[in-house]
Parts: structure tokens; sequence; C-alpha cells
């Protein structure tokens, strides 16, 4: 049922994954799911870059070094942590956002969409058993300088994914009543 889907989706972070691949007929499962996100006007602004393997390591080197370049006083652990992270995962997604050319809608609708195109990548990996997050360091908006972009477009950060073994923790949320207001 999707609800429990809903409910039981974790954020799985690199130190939890397992050395086990992911099938790239998997990961086209998964961005066909992010296609399907509904967007106004039907600009379709997402747009995902997929790293695995050597790529993934080139992104760690290129976050650790952008980091030490762009801090003015970089942290050693964070710079270590930058590099190793990547090449923990099964697989990396940049979710990137293209703007319309046209402007047909504001640009926060767009980035909703992208969003949304997610959160559907999010609950397909949660039911194929694939743990995954959405990480979105400042560093995002160096990415020019490392992937291949259009005009107008731009990285909103990566989803890392990988395969982890054990239970997920429970999470608790507060009720939805002290968020609600009803109108009458």
């Amino acid at each position: 049922m999707i609800f429990d889907l809903i409910k039981h989706r974790r954020s799985v972070f690199p130190a939890q994954y397992i050395d086990k691949p992911i099938a790239k007929a998997d990961i086209e499962k998964i961005l066909e799911a992010a296609n399907w996100a509904p967007n106004h006007r039907m600009t379709e602004p997402w747009r995902f870059k997929v790293m695995q393997g050597d790529k993934q390591a080139q992104l760690g080197q290129f976050l650790s070094n952008t980091y030490i370049d762009v801090t003015p006083k970089p942290k050693q652990f964070k710079a270590k942590k930058l590099i190793e992270n990547p090449k923990k995962a099964g697989a990396i997604i940049a979710i990137c956002m293209q703007r319309d050319p046209m402007e047909s809608v504001p640009e926060w609708e767009e980035i909703a969409a992208t969003a949304m195109a997610v959160q559907n990548m999010w609950l397909c990996c949660a039911e194929m058993g694939i743990g995954c997050y959405w990480s979105s360091p400042s560093l995002v908006t160096y990415m020019n300088e490392f992937l291949p972009m259009n005009e107008g477009e731009k990285c909103l950060g990566f989803f890392y994914m990988g395969y982890y073994e054990g239970e997920l923790a429970e999470q608790v949320r507060k009720p939805i009543g002290d968020k609600t207001v009803w109108l009458d």
C-alpha cells in the first residue's frame, strides 16, 4: 500500500551502504518513476546525470578539492568525507533542473516539480530495497565545472543510492493536526 511505503521511506546514508552494485535496469526504472512527477505546463524540468564507478571517485575528488579551494578554513575530516562518501554509493545521480526558456512558470514551480520527481525516485528505491538520500551541499553551485550542463540548467544536489542490510530506525512525526488549520 502506498501509504505504508510513504511512512517507511527513510534516508539511508553512504556509511550504511554495502558493496553491492545497482543494475542499470534498476536505475532506469527509478528514473522512469521520476519522469512521471507532476509538473505545471508540462515543462518536465528534471534532468539527471548518473554516476557510477570511476566517475563517483572523480566526483568525490572534485567536491573535496572545491571545498578546500572555496572554504576559508577547511576542515580535514570534511574534505576526506567528501572524497570517501561518493565511493561508498552504488550509484549517484546529480539532480538537475532545466529552467523553461520561455519562463512559462515561476522557477519555484520547476524546482518543486524536480523535487516531486526525486520523491518518486525515493519511493521507488524504498520499494526496491535500495537505500538513498538527497544530499544538497553548497558545492552544487560549482557543478557546472564538473558536469555537462545546458544553458539554464542547475544542479540541486545528489541522489546517493546503495543497498544496505538490517532494519532502518522507526521515525516519529508530530501529529498532522498540529500543522493543519480547518477553515469552515
